[in-house]
């Protein structure tokens, strides 16, 4: 896996991943799983496009896209900050996921008690250029709580995008582009069924 970490460049897409400090639990209930959603749609929508996702026990995969750099500057704005203030937008987007951890790591560590880092130091990130690898990272992303063993099949596991994108109830999530990407509902799901085809080390 390597240390790089690509800039949040507006346009590109990124598989965004990060694990638990200590390889600790970040979600030890469904409430968590409820919450972390709660707060990631508060912050991250106005900064990224989310395609897919999937949270488990002790890390979590996103697939998102940074929005255009129009679009980041009117948020920064409604925000009554100036522009001057960052090099480049890039720290605006990095300021969001910052907020969305540090948020849910203080009501994490209240509720059980804890104290001290709950994420890993350093938000994991690889830009996807490709736009052929597209729908293998969403794949992939729905396919992880089939390839650590936690169900059989990726419509069983309840903290994904899986569902989400498979249903009409309404969402935050691109559901139309992904459905276009894979060429309709049925081809997401024979593809979803061919976890054999995919190589993790793709995405890292």
């Amino acid at each position: 896996m390597g240390n790089k970490r690509p800039p949040f460049e507006p346009g590109t897409v990124f598989h965004v991943y990060n694990h638990g400090n200590a390889e600790d639990n970040i979600f030890r209930e469904a409430e968590n799983y409820r919450y972390f959603l709660k707060r990631y749609a508060y912050y991250i929508p106005p900064v990224a496009k989310t395609y897919a996702f999937c949270l488990l026990p002790n890390h979590f995969h996103l697939m998102v896209q940074v929005r255009m750099k129009d679009e980041l500057a009117a948020y920064f704005r409604s925000q009554g900050k100036d522009l001057p203030g960052f090099e480049n937008l890039e720290g605006l987007v990095v300021k969001q996921f910052s907020n969305l951890f540090n948020s849910y790591t203080k009501a994490f560590n209240k509720k059980y008690d804890r104290k001290g880092r709950l994420f890993q130091k350093n938000l994991q990130r690889k830009s996807i250029t490709n736009s052929t690898y597209y729908t293998r990272l969403i794949t992939y992303i729905h396919q992880n709580p089939v390839h650590h063993r936690f169900v059989e099949k990726p419509e069983q596991w309840p903290y994904s995008s899986y569902l989400i994108i498979l249903s009409r109830k309404k969402t935050q999530l691109e559901r139309e582009q992904v459905l276009e990407w894979f060429g309709d509902k049925q081809a997401f799901l024979d593809i979803h069924g061919q976890m054999s085809e995919i190589n993790e080390q793709e995405f890292y």
